[in-house]
């Protein structure tokens, strides 16, 4: 039998015929009203590089952050012609790593989910290094790599000189998930594979696109409207209530209850309080989950963990029963294991199968977290509380008040004298409070890079809602804040953004110097300057009783460095709480990227950090923690 196709495909090549669609699209105000009011054919002859770009459209992907190289000119020409239109856009930047950290930020902060494009070699393998911070914050990102060509006609620059197919998406396949476009024609599952990681509501991640040089100017036939859409998940939870009830029974029979609020807890405030309230659970938080309880609410015991806190470490060490609420247990959020030494029972609220049977003596209760946590909460309102449970709380508050008080002490040290600086200069964890304050006082949203920053960071900060400080401590990644806050240049509602970093982690990245410039940011970057890798030296101090190689002689000027740079504001602040102040104010007036250089101390003065209150595999503790590890059976 002869099947005749009903519509045949629109040929129209070159430059004059692309543009006519890119303005088809703009004039409807996007690719479904295009095709709904005709402007657009179903089927078409386009290139794959075309095609890919309507594909990202159906997806709600309209921004690109690009480096192009010879492995990308096509697709750069496509989105030349489109961003003309005003149907996408596209933002150049200086460095794969920057650029892939800036997509994850703007992804995981505003909700909008870019692609990145490189071109074939060293810069795609940059872009997948950085790609480590969205896979492990769960962050959907599309990422398109030029490759090689696919006739086998011999060796392309920059391809790994090694007679095998593929090498370059094995490699990100090993990251997540990957495909080869080989075939222009197996665009629609590519985009059906990649749509599923991208929007995964449990544990999205970054997907890598690889286009060989030679595919991507290729053209075939495409049908739009069988492109897949964007994927909607519902909320799911347990069909019966029967697991739910055994669940509610066991918290309420238990006197000491801890509530571990993990990453997957951001977003749902209104929900965990509320079943925190219901279990009579002191929290206990993770660092990337910090506002999920309001800071002075009095069931907040703060993080808990290797780095941790007095109160956060004192509710794991004496609860009986765990509730894990979107956690996936990585090492330093429960002492490599040894977190919860005498937990009995735990109950396991997560969506991921795995991760919701880390634990041994587990209730889990799987499915969305919101949908679950108020189930739960729910039906603990019927069940009788232990007696114990008001006594449980009385001593995490006394905990939480020692840690206050320990805090504040810290927050407001006056300058101390360093023999680095030769001077009187603020110790960090004042330095990153007033920050903080700043920060709070005018609603500007905190991002902290990896390193001894971070570490006294997450101690520090005193939010009362998620979405106030991303730290991207799933990768540790150092770089990530000055580079992520040019997602603030890039989104459609952007916030005012703050960049807390020390002196390594921004030499790591420090591009933003010049992109923040180009893209019209209006944020700020304060350089907490130890002239060390503070936080590796403090750890070998604490193992070995000395530091080694984290540190050198190179004094640095950063003020001159960023103030070298047009449209810069720049200022080195002096060793006072006052003047850093003042130097805040003045950056924040300034109308487009500031940066602060602020000397702060390092030395073996305690006060100088903010203190590790629990266990880490590593180094020479590794005996002791292993065998902890043993022995209970958690």
């Amino acid at each position: 039998m002869n099947v005749q196709d009903t519509a045949a495909p629109v040929r129209q090549r070159g430059p004059q015929g692309m543009a006519a669609r890119a303005r088809a699209i703009a004039e409807a105000g996007g690719l479904a009203a295009a095709r709904a009011r005709g402007l657009l054919p179903e089927l078409l002859e386009l290139t794959l590089s075309e095609a890919l770009v309507l594909a990202l459209l159906k997806q709600g992907t309209r921004k690109y952050l690009a480096i192009f190289g010879h492995g990308s000119t096509d697709l750069g020409e496509v989105l030349r012609i489109y961003d003309g239109a005003g149907v996408t856009r596209t933002f150049n930047f200086r460095n794969e790593v920057e650029m892939a950290h800036a997509a994850t930020a703007l992804a995981w902060q505003y909700g909008e989910t870019p692609a990145l494009i490189t071109s074939i070699g060293p810069g795609a393998l940059q872009a997948m290094a950085g790609s480590l911070a969205a896979a492990s914050n769960g962050v959907g990102v599309w990422h398109i790599y030029g490759d090689e060509t696919t006739f086998g006609e011999g060796y392309n620059m920059q391809q790994i000189p090694k007679p095998e197919q593929e090498l370059y998406a094995r490699m990100s396949a090993l990251m997540g998930q990957s495909y080869m476009l080989h075939t222009p024609e197996a665009l629609r599952e590519a985009m059906r594979r990649g749509s599923r990681r991208v929007h995964d509501p449990v544990k999205a991640g970054p997907f890598y696109l690889h286009l060989p040089i030679n595919t991507q100017p290729a053209r075939a036939l495409f049908n739009l409207d069988a492109l897949p859409e964007r994927p909607a998940a519902e909320p799911l939870s347990p069909e019966t209530n029967d697991s739910i009830e055994a669940a509610a029974r066991l918290i309420a029979q238990t006197g000491r209850v801890v509530l571990k609020a993990g990453g997957g807890t951001r977003g749902f405030d209104t929900e965990i309080r509320a079943l925190a309230r219901a279990a009579g659970a002191a929290v206990v938080l993770s660092p990337g989950s910090t506002g999920v309880m309001a800071d002075a609410d009095p069931q907040n015991m703060h993080v808990g963990g290797s780095k941790g806190s007095l109160s956060g470490n004192f509710a794991m060490e004496e609860a009986e029963l765990l509730i894990v609420a979107g956690s996936r247990a990585v090492c330093q959020a429960d002492c490599s294991g040894t977190g919860y030494p005498k937990v009995r029972h735990v109950v396991n609220l997560n969506a991921d199968w795995a991760d919701a049977l880390h634990y041994n003596r587990t209730l889990s209760l799987l499915g969305d977290l919101g949908a679950v946590a108020k189930r739960l909460a729910a039906a603990l309102e019927s069940c009788e509380a232990a007696p114990g449970k008001a006594d449980w709380l009385a001593a995490c508050a006394a905990k939480k008040r020692a840690w206050a008080g320990f805090r504040a002490e810290r927050l407001t040290l006056p300058p101390v004298r360093d023999a680095v600086w030769g001077t009187e200069v603020l110790a960090q964890p004042a330095a990153i409070g007033i920050v903080d304050a700043f920060a709070r006082e005018h609603g500007a949203v905190k991002y902290f890079d990896a390193g001894d920053v971070q570490a006294n960071g997450f101690q520090i900060v005193a939010d009362d809602r998620s979405g106030q400080t991303y730290t991207e401590t799933g990768a540790s990644y150092m770089g990530f804040a000055s580079s992520g806050i040019l997602a603030s240049a890039l989104a459609d509602r952007p916030d005012y953004v703050i960049a807390f970093t020390g002196d390594g982690s921004f030499m790591m990245n420090p591009q933003v110097l010049i992109d923040a410039v180009e893209h019209g940011l209006k944020g700020m970057v304060a350089i907490f300057d130890n002239r060390r890798m503070a936080a590796i030296s403090s750890l070998q101090m604490a193992q070995y009783g000395t530091d080694f190689r984290t540190n050198d002689g190179v004094p640095v000027d950063y003020a001159a460095m960023a103030g070298s740079v047009a449209g810069v504001f720049a200022r080195r602040v002096a060793g006072t709480a006052e003047d850093l102040r003042a130097a805040l104010a003045e950056g924040h007036a300034h109308d487009g990227l500031s940066v602060l250089h602020v000397p702060v101390y390092s030395g073996e003065d305690p006060r100088g950090g903010m203190g590790s209150w629990g266990s880490w595999n590593v180094g020479n503790w590794v005996e002791d923690v292993q065998g902890r590890w043993m022995r209970q059976s958690l």
